[in-house]
């Protein structure tokens, strides 16, 4: 059944009203017809089942015939910071990511970054980040919409990060501790944050590293494996979901 995603003030009492890409989408991509179905997701993880009853020229409403709160979310929320990497990997941890899991996703600059933020390019990215996020929403069922948020620098992103409850440091160097073992031993309440920090193609610096570690962020390893910038989020997002969800 196809899923769309709205804000609170798109939903009136039992009629929620699709505007924008998502309604043109509906009416001319999908073809739908009154009577047909549909599922609607708002931003507090709660999933509709609505049934098409109006097609207007920029807008279609439908009727709200059941809600339920959604099974697909992780107990905890997830921050991804990711260090631009090249070429369009981004693209496919933003899509992967989103599937695995995370409700918010930062890009950032970090010292050995070979692509660097245009701020004139900024705003075209950041949307078309954002809509890549939304498909994957859809697509893998998801009951908020992920975002996709505009790209900072390092010491900006240590700043975001310091107000989750647990930061994730992911490090090559020495002095890691597993990544599986820090979740296992912090055992994080249903609620609590979880944010993820993963390098570019080379990773981060020696004096990158002492940064986060001063924050209070924990160095953590991903296996003995050396794993590319587009795989380690992943891989690590695979190691939170074993921890928190698949109990």
């Amino acid at each position: 059944m196809p899923r769309f995603f709205v804000s609170n003030a798109q939903i009136a009492g039992s009629t929620v009203t699709i505007t924008g890409e998502d309604a043109h989408h509906i009416s001319r991509s999908l073809r739908m017809a009154v009577g047909e179905h549909i599922t609607v997701a708002d931003s507090t993880a709660v999933t509709y089942d609505c049934v098409l009853r109006e097609f207007l020229p920029d807008a279609v409403r439908a009727e709200i015939v059941a809600a339920h709160i959604t099974t697909t979310e992780p107990p905890c929320p997830i921050t991804l910071f990711q260090a631009l990497p090249k070429g369009d990997k981004l693209d496919t941890v933003i899509q992967k990511a989103v599937e695995c899991g995370v409700s918010r996703i930062v890009p950032f600059e970090s010292e050995r970054c070979i692509v660097r933020v245009k701020a004139e390019a900024e705003e075209k990215k950041q949307a078309r980040r954002n809509r890549i996020a939304a498909e994957a929403a859809k697509q893998c069922g998801r009951g908020i919409l992920p975002t996709v948020e505009a790209s900072v620098d390092f010491d900006t992103m240590l700043q975001m990060a310091a107000a989750v409850d647990l930061v994730l440091f992911c490090f090559e160097g020495e002095g890691t501790t597993p990544i599986s073992r820090v979740l296992r031993e912090r055992k994080l309440q249903s609620g609590k944050g979880i944010a993820l920090i993963v390098g570019s193609e080379g990773g981060f610096s020696l004096k990158e590293a002492e940064k986060a570690i001063a924050a209070g962020f924990i160095p953590v390893g991903l296996g003995p494996r050396i794993l590319r910038t587009e795989t380690a989020p992943i891989f690590a997002l695979g190691c939170i979901a074993a921890e928190v969800e698949l109990l």
